[in-house]
């Protein structure tokens, strides 16, 4: 009967053990819901720079230039590349207007550009070893960090492709204050790196128009409010859609933690490679970089800006 009794009573306690702890998951799993969602909130907040409730292509850039090492000095990054087999006033030249202009060949230009985009992307390819590690909600505290270290190093290869090629300096060294211009024609390049619909036509036809000469003025007005500036906001509001699912549909994984391809090493190695090659295939074939080139039948003049 004791025995009965100690067994009874044991499980009276067992069954009231399982019920406390049945409601402390429910309170557990009702808080963390909670730390998640408000993390979540957190992490777009840090990520919408310009506080206009979305996430975007201004955000995303001013986020990547705040990275210390992100500005390129266009003259220092061509003397560097050409010291080696040119002589001085090729280099002047280059400098002065472009490579293409100073007789450097397409093809040393092109392979130039492919050492740049292999540089770049083992730099890119470890960023997160470290801030990818905690996973779940401590990834909150590193998520902004690791996503403007990832595009900091996207924009660096952006203005390395865009001198190999022909563009002239463009203004991000401030990485506070960017001018208008300078944020659309960036814009263009993440279009076309993400193979936006439209922005490859467009990086062309401005490129084209540089290499004939057009008007800085009138190039300024088409980036601004004219020819390139609807292609500019549909980049934009790609942008915000893309990141906003990238964010916030990848954060209750753990194997793949925030952002997907940002966020692990392996997988930042693979998709970093393709992106800088189209906006690499898209700069290949102009007239501000080979002056044989054949305008094809999408692009256009600077018109109606």
């Amino acid at each position: 009967i004791l025995f009965m009794g100690v067994f009874t009573m044991n499980k009276f306690e067992m069954k009231n053990v399982i019920e406390n702890t049945g409601n402390e998951v429910k309170k557990a799993v009702s808080k963390g819901k909670d730390i998640v969602f408000d993390s979540k909130d957190k992490v777009f907040d840090a990520l919408d720079i310009n506080k206009d409730g979305r996430v975007d292509t201004e955000d995303i850039i001013v986020l990547g230039l705040r990275i210390p090492g992100v500005h390129i000095d266009r003259e220092e990054f061509l003397r560097k590349q050409f010291m080696k087999n040119y002589a001085n006033d090729v280099i002047q030249d280059a400098v002065k207007f472009n490579p293409a202009h100073a007789g450097i060949t397409v093809e040393e230009i092109d392979n130039i550009a492919d050492q740049v985009i292999q540089y770049e992307r083992n730099c890119v390819s470890g960023i997160s070893l470290a801030l990818g590690a905690p996973g779940g909600v401590a990834m909150v505290a590193t998520l902004p960090t690791d996503i403007a270290q990832y595009y900091g190093y996207m924009l660096r290869a952006i203005q390395k492709l865009s001198y190999l090629y022909g563009f002239p300096e463009i203004n991000v060294e401030n990485g506070v204050n960017i001018d208008d211009e300078t944020m659309n024609l960036i814009t263009l390049c993440l279009g076309v790196m993400y193979g936006v619909e439209g922005s490859v036509a467009s990086i062309k036809i401005l490129s084209n128009a540089l290499g004939k000469g057009v008007e800085k003025k009138l190039l300024q007005k088409a980036l601004t409010k004219g020819t390139f500036y609807p292609i500019v906001k549909k980049i934009s509001r790609w942008f915000s859609v893309c990141m906003t699912k990238q964010v916030f549909a990848g954060f209750f994984r753990k194997a793949i933690p925030v952002v997907g391809g940002v966020v692990g090493g392996g997988i930042t190695y693979l998709s970093f490679k393709p992106c800088c090659d189209n906006l690499k295939k898209s700069l290949q074939d102009t007239a501000l970089c080979n002056p044989s080139s054949r305008k094809s039948f999408d692009e256009f003049d600077v018109i109606d800006v």
